[in-house]
């Protein structure tokens, strides 16, 4: 018997007015024509239209555009679960997070429970993020600073709000906390659902195709780095940074031990990790990705004709000491 399709999960984080209501009202209401589940945490901050709703069962919702939409009840297994039985399965689960969440554990569950797991797979974290209070977010919270640290898709919402010049700062705070993530400026959360949903973020396969920018952080973040840094620093200090690191083949039985011994010892100060790895005498590349101590690594495509065997790696997270992660990445090298 063939493996059913796993079916992609998106999370959805943001703060409260961020315009995570308007996103997800979109996607119930707007003739798309995917069927997608929306996992939230209560309905009443959706206050969905009872025009649109065809049937209710009371813990889930059925849309006239053939959507889906229930709340957490107790465990989001259980409720990921529930949906999975349904009949007529879905293209894709969206789950929103509240405002003041941690999306890492939310992100792990998906993870970590294999029966989840076997049915389902993490797509991409979302974060959408208000233009015009970002700054103060930032200033009296750490889990803002945390959402777009550990986001893939980044949607720059309300940007009509601001004027270019406070825009280009945010900006560049955005960048400074997480140089890798894919960000869509908007206003009223205008963006294209097919760059929010099915983005194969996480899916190492596909890490690099639908974004050739997985690791370039450092390429074109160098050159306006300090000028950056300057302007950011004065919105905010970033406490949250990224380092990364670049090298030739690796000899695997330093790099995976090293790697290991890293997640498990600076886990809890690791939001992501993602990284290419050039493997001696391996023809294949390989293609790591990890949210705090859970890492995966996979054979993505062989390293084509031409194509310069180099590692790299980016980390992004709280108190990491850069020196050290350089020289313990360095000493893996093959020699």
């Amino acid at each position: 018997m063939s493996q059913p399709q796993q079916i992609p999960v998106t999370v959805l984080t943001g703060y409260l007015g961020a315009g995570k209501t308007t996103l997800l009202n979109r996607i119930l209401s707007e003739n798309h024509g995917r069927k997608y589940a929306v996992i939230v945490n209560e309905f009443g901050e959706i206050g969905i239209d009872n025009d649109l709703i065809v049937e209710s069962d009371e813990e889930i919702y059925e849309m006239n555009n053939g959507c889906v939409c229930c709340t957490v009840r107790g465990d989001l297994i259980r409720t990921v679960e529930g949906l999975m039985r349904r009949p007529g399965r879905f293209d894709a689960i969206l789950v929103e997070t509240t405002g003041l969440a941690d999306p890492v554990p939310v992100a792990q569950t998906f993870f970590m429970d294999d029966d989840v797991r076997s049915k389902t797979k993490l797509d991409a974290v979302v974060a959408l993020v208000d233009a015009k209070h970002l700054p103060l977010r930032l200033k009296d919270s750490k889990e803002a600073e945390d959402q777009i640290a550990f986001a893939d898709v980044i949607v720059l919402n309300k940007t009509d709000l601001v004027t270019p010049e406070e825009l280009a700062n945010v900006e560049a705070t955005v960048r400074a906390i997480n140089p890798t993530a894919k960000i869509h400026r908007t206003s009223r959360s205008g963006v294209d659902l097919k760059e929010v949903l099915d983005r194969g973020a996480f899916d190492l396969s596909r890490a690099l195709e639908n974004d050739p920018h997985f690791l370039d952080a450092d390429d074109h973040d160098h050159a306006h780095h300090d000028h950056h840094h300057g302007e950011a620093s004065a919105i905010h200090d970033v406490t949250v940074k990224s380092v990364s690191l670049r090298g030739g083949e690796m000899d695997p039985k330093r790099f995976f031990p090293w790697i290991e011994k890293i997640t498990q010892s600076e886990g809890p100060n690791i939001l992501r990790l993602k990284g290419i790895i050039a493997i001696k005498d391996d023809p294949d590349r390989y293609v790591i990705q990890g949210v705090h101590m859970i890492m995966e690594g996979d054979h993505q495509r062989p390293w084509k004709d031409g194509e310069k065997h180099e590692s790299r790696l980016v980390f992004i997270g709280r108190d990491l000491d850069e020196a050290k992660l350089r020289k313990s990445f360095e000493a893996c090298q093959a020699a």
